[in-house]
């Protein structure tokens, strides 16, 4: 078949409630008959996904529904008072919003013009995709932060954008249970920031979290400016029209009913059993050819829009967290998932382009084509043509260099960069995300890997202390990695059950981060080999250097 035939037979034009777009699979290398094939499938995968939005136990671990798609429907949602939760948080942001922009709702030193706001994965990336791709320095209401880990010099370059500016600066704290470690640090060290400056943290703060939980008992106590719902039936990675992307987006000033309104499009559009008609289905299909249905190749997203940078990693968390499992439905050792990466045209050009069309063929690409170059008129840069024009010409000639040498590739094509198209997007993305979980056969809405994560970091943690207080119970005597690990295997609980060697090599580790750091007071000698490096303990009021070489 020849290329313009089938161009024909797999582009896709769709249109959301007034908003075009369209999907192009023709370089996806489908072969014949295999959308009919894999139609018993799709067809299980919407009364799958039917059943999500009815209210069906998704994540059977945690006895717990999957209802991000209420959010853009209350009134499909499988009861009338969680329709009127969803109603009535949307209605109380946009009203909070409106009293901080009016100047009735006021730091210590008067109106608010920043916005800090704290968060992890989820918590994060949407509200981050969103100011980027919406944002407008010169119209938003507020100017937006982020503390999205837990790294101290992180911290540092945040406040020093701020500077002395924390009586203007509004801060949302967003975390479902109120411990996850990297929300709860930055919120303890903003919180240290304000009363260093005299300032009422909680005079300055927002929270959104699960009703009851430790952040939320928090604001209570310390008299936050507001509280909003952070439901356990919403995941992190499928937050961002909850709560969660809602409020940052409402108060920098974005369109959120017209996100809302987008998604609720993509909805109505991904809800069609005609998988002609139901772009998510054809999405997820052609990911399911493209990786064997084993996740054989990664998925490289090139949007070509500086607005849409942060896609790629918004969609690493979403598509990551949700397919990367160990385990099917069936208790199977599968190993599933979609490796995600990218960056931007046509920067991708002068970056890794070289790689994705003659080096590993272990990928396909997703391209975002925007048609609308900008608001207003383009200045000719050369003879009836633009800037917008030569980055067309870029996509359309790497798309064409990478089909030539048998790369597969699909585009996704819109009109502009807006609220509502952003809504689309998301909304696009997370039903296919559903979709293909079931043509694999696993659960797109849990997440062992990062519980196992935490726990590991919780025992790294534990050894440390126990390392510290045992170099500080000895003030003076150098200890080796493998005299520490000695004497903590023979006389800590914490310890007793990791194996020697690893416990000696996370000794090592621990006091090499030790030694390098001012407020543990730990000083190291190094000696060859390296491993009879000796690591000692100072009294805090020595006047000693932190490292010795």
């Amino acid at each position: 078949m020849d290329t313009w035939e089938n161009f024909k037979l797999h582009y896709h034009a769709f249109d959301a409630d007034g908003a075009p777009f369209a999907l192009d699979l023709s370089r996806a290398n489908l072969p014949d008959g295999f959308l009919d094939r894999i139609e018993p499938d799709l067809q299980r995968a919407y009364t799958r996904m039917d059943a999500l939005e009815n209210g069906a136990i998704a994540n059977p671990g945690e006895n717990r529904r999957v209802g991000h798609y209420w959010l853009r429907a209350p009134f499909l949602s499988p009861s009338p008072e969680i329709a009127s939760e969803i109603t009535a948080a949307v209605e109380a942001i946009e009203h909070f919003a409106a009293e901080i922009h009016s100047g009735k709702i006021q730091g210590a030193h008067g109106a608010f013009e920043n916005l800090l706001c704290i968060g992890i994965g989820g918590s994060a990336l949407g509200p981050q995709l969103a100011a980027e791709a919406l944002g407008n320095p010169l119209q938003d209401k507020l100017a937006v932060h982020f503390l999205d880990n837990t790294d101290p010099d992180g911290f540092d370059l945040v406040f020093a954008k701020l500077g002395t500016r924390l009586g203007r600066t509004l801060v949302i704290v967003t975390s479902k249970s109120g411990g996850t470690p990297e929300p709860r640090n930055a919120m303890i060290e903003t919180k240290m920031r304000y009363e260093a400056a005299g300032l009422v943290f909680g005079a300055h703060a927002a929270a959104v979290t699960g009703k009851d939980s430790e952040l939320d008992k928090l604001a209570i106590a310390e008299n936050f400016l507001a509280r909003f719902p952070m439901w356990d039936w919403v995941g992190g990675r499928t937050s961002e029209t909850a709560t969660v992307g809602l409020l940052p987006a409402a108060l920098q000033g974005l369109p959120i009913r017209e996100l809302l309104d987008g998604a609720a499009a993509m909805d109505k559009l991904t809800r069609s059993h005609n998988t002609a008609e139901n772009p998510a289905a054809l999405l997820a299909a052609a990911w399911f050819h493209l990786t064997n249905g084993r996740g054989a190749k990664d998925m490289v997203v090139l949007p070509y829009k500086d607005r849409l940078l942060l896609l790629a990693r918004y969609l690493q968390q979403l598509v990551m967290e949700s397919l990367g499992k160990e385990r099917d439905l069936d208790g199977n050792t599968v190993n599933q998932g979609i490796a995600v990466y990218g960056n931007k045209g046509s920067t991708d050009q002068h970056a890794y382009v070289q790689q994705l069309r003659e080096g590993v063929p272990n990928f396909f690409a997703l391209f975002i084509e925007v048609l609308r170059d900008r608001e207003g008129i383009s200045p000719q840069i050369a003879p009836e043509v633009t800037s917008g024009d030569y980055l067309e010409g870029f996509l359309l000639g790497t798309r064409n260099a990478l089909s030539e040498n048998g790369r597969a590739n699909i585009t996704l094509t819109v009109e502009r960069v807006n609220a509502r198209v952003l809504g689309m997007l998301i909304a696009l993305f997370e039903r296919t995300v559903g979709i293909y979980a079931v043509l694999i056969n696993i659960n797109a809405y849990d997440q062992p890997g990062v519980q196992a994560g935490k726990l590991a970091a919780d025992t790294v943690l534990s050894v440390q202390r126990e390392a510290l207080a045992l170099l500080r119970a000895h003030p003076g005597t150098p200890f080796n990695a493998e005299g520490i690990a000695a004497a903590l295997k023979n006389s800590t609980l914490a310890t007793s059950k990791i194996k020697l060697e690893e416990l000696t090599e996370l000794i090592f580790k621990v006091c090499e981060h030790l030694a390098v750091n001012p407020d543990k007071h730990v000083t190291k000698q190094v000696t060859k080999p390296f491993f009879n490096t000796t690591y000692t303990h100072l009294r805090p009021d020595a006047n000693a250097p932190t490292t010795n070489h």
